[in-house]
C-alpha cells in the first residue's frame, strides 16, 4: 500500500489521471444504479431490465475495434478528453426520460453512454507507460485495476442512497459533472500522448482495416499476447454467467432477498481488490517463469471456489467461496494487464488493448444470456457448478502452453523500445 502512496504522492501526471477514474467512475454508477431502478419504475418490467443492461454492454463491444484504432492514430489525450467531454453531455441527456417518460430514450442514451466509454478507459491503460516510469509501471497498473473495483463497490452503494434521497436528477447531472471533472483532471496531464510509429491515418474503410488487422496479426505473432487474451474469454465463459447468477444466489437459492444479493456482489468485490493488492505485491518480485504458473494456479483456485459457492449450503460458506474465486482473478487481472503494459509496441497498445476487452465483453454476453435460459430448465446451483467448470478449464489450457514451451516471454519491453519515452513528471 505504501508503493500506492508514493505513486500519487510523486508521480504529479498519474496523480491526476486517477483523481479523474475516481471521480468520474464513481458518477457512472450512479447512473447505472438510476437507471436501472428507473426501468422498473417506468416499465415494471424485468425484460426491459435485461434490455438495459445488453444496451449498456454492446455498443462497447461495437466502439471497441473502433476506439483502438484512434487511439493508435491520434493523441491519446485528447480522446479520453473528447470521451469525458462528449459522456458528459449524454449522462445529462438522461433527465429527459423524466420529462418525456419514453422508454426508447433508456436504451438509446444507455448504448450511447458506454459506446464512448471505450476510448477514454482504453486510453486511459494505454497512456500508463507514458506517464509511469518502468519501476512505476506494475503499481500503477494495480493501482488503476483495484481502483476500478473500489469504485464499483462505493459507487454502487452511493448511487443507491443518493438516488433514494435526492431523486433520479440529481443523480444523472452528478455523473455528468463527474465526466467533467474528469476531462478537466486529463487536461491536466502533461507530456506527449500520440503514438509512435502510429498507423496509416488514410481515412476510409479499407485503411481502417488495415489496422485493425495489423493488430490482430500482430497479437498471433505474439503467443503470450494471445494467451492473455483468450485467458480472459476462458474466464468469461463462465463469469459472464456471475450477472445473472448472483442474483438467483441471493434471491432464490437462499432466500435473503437485495441484502442477499449485495452481500455476494460485496464479496465477490472485496475480493478483487484484496486480489490486486496481492498481486500488485506478487508482481514486484517474480519471475517470468514464476508469473506463468502463478496464472494456472489462480485459476484452478478460481475455477474451484466457484464451483464450491455453487454447491456449499452455507451462505456464509458461499460468500466466502465467491471472495476466494474473485480474489484469484484480481491476482491475475493485475499481473496480466502489466505484462500487456511492458510488452505491447505504443503503437499497437490501443488496439490490442480494446480487442482483449471486446473478445472478453463478446464472450461474457455470450455466457450470461445462456445462463439465463439454462437456469429456466436446470437448477440455478448445477449452472452455477458449470460455469465455475468452465472457468476452471482454463487452467488446462494454460497449462499446457505453459509446459509446451508456447509462452515464450516477447522480446520486446515497451519502456527499452520507446526512446523518447519522458521521465513523469513529478512533485514534491
Amino acid at each position: 500500500m505504501n508503493s500506492f502512496w508514493q505513486l500519487l504522492r510523486h508521480n504529479r501526471n498519474y496523480r491526476y489521471t486517477w483523481m479523474g477514474q475516481v471521480v468520474s467512475e464513481i458518477g457512472d454508477h450512479f447512473n447505472s444504479i438510476a437507471v436501472l431502478s428507473l426501468t422498473l419504475h417506468l416499465t415494471g418490467s424485468g425484460l426491459a431490465v435485461g434490455g438495459v443492461m445488453i444496451a449498456r454492454v454492446l455498443p462497447s463491444i461495437l466502439a471497441g475495434p473502433f476506439a483502438g484504432v484512434l487511439l493508435d492514430r491520434m493523441d491519446r489525450r485528447a480522446i479520453m478528453i473528447l470521451s469525458d467531454l462528449a459522456r458528459s453531455v449524454i449522462a445529462a441527456a438522461f433527465v429527459l426520460i423524466l420529462t418525456h417518460q419514453q422508454h426508447w430514450l433508456l436504451y438509446f442514451l444507455s448504448g450511447l453512454l458506454t459506446f464512448a466509454s471505450p476510448f477514454f478507459t482504453s486510453g486511459r491503460s494505454a497512456i500508463l507507460p507514458k506517464i509511469a516510469s518502468a519501476e512505476e509501471l506494475h503499481t500503477a497498473n494495480a493501482l488503476t485495476q483495484t481502483t476500478a473495483w473500489l469504485t464499483l463497490s462505493i459507487g454502487t452503494m452511493l448511487g443507491g442512497i443518493s438516488t433514494m434521497q435526492f431523486g433520479y436528477t440529481s443523480a444523472f447531472y452528478l455523473n455528468a459533472l463527474s465526466f467533467l471533472f474528469s476531462a478537466w483532471a486529463i487536461w491536466r496531464v502533461k507530456g506527449h500522448f500520440r503514438p509512435l510509429a502510429a498507423g496509416t491515418h488514410s481515412p476510409g474503410v479499407r485503411a481502417f482495416w488495415n489496422d485493425f488487422t495489423a493488430s490482430l496479426k500482430y497479437m498471433h505473432s505474439e503467443p503470450l499476447i494471445l494467451a492473455i487474451g483468450l485467458a480472459g474469454v476462458g474466464w468469461a465463459s463462465g463469469g459472464g454467467a456471475a450477472q445473472v447468477l448472483f442474483t438467483l444466489f441471493g434471491e432464490l437459492v437462499y432466500r435473503r432477498g437485495p441484502a442477499g444479493i449485495g452481500m455476494i456482489w460485496g464479496s465477490a468485490g472485496l475480493g478483487l481488490v484484496a486480489g490486486g493488492v496481492i498481486g500488485h505485491s506478487l508482481g514486484k518480485r517474480l519471475r517470468f517463469e514464476e508469473y506463468k504458473r502463478t496464472v494456472s494456479i489462480c485459476f484452478l483456485v478460481h475455477g474451484i471456489s466457484y464451483i464450491l459457492f455453487a454447491v456449499v449450503p452455507s451462505f456464509a460458506a458461499a460468500i466466502f467461496f465467491i471472495a476466494l474465486s474473485r480474489l484469484a482473478m484480481g491476482i491475475n487481472n493485475v499481473l496480466n494487464r502489466t505484462m500487456l503494459l511492458t510488452h505491447v509496441p505504443d503503437h499497437f497498445r490501443g488496439r490490442v488493448l480494446t480487442t482483449t476487452d471486446t473478445m472478453t465483453n463478446v464472450v461474457m454476453i455470450f455466457s450470461l444470456s445462456a445462463a439465463g435460459v439454462a437456469t429456466e430448465h436446470y437448477s440455478i446451483r448445477t449452472v452455477g457448478a458449470i460455469a465455475g467448470a468452465l472457468s476452471a478449464s482454463t487452467t488446462i489450457f494454460w497449462a499446457w502452453a505453459d509446459l509446451a514451451g508456447k509462452l515464450p516471454e516477447p522480446l520486446s519491453r515497451v519502456q527499452d523500445a520507446e526512446s523518447d519515452l519522458e521521465s513523469p513528471i513529478t512533485s514534491p
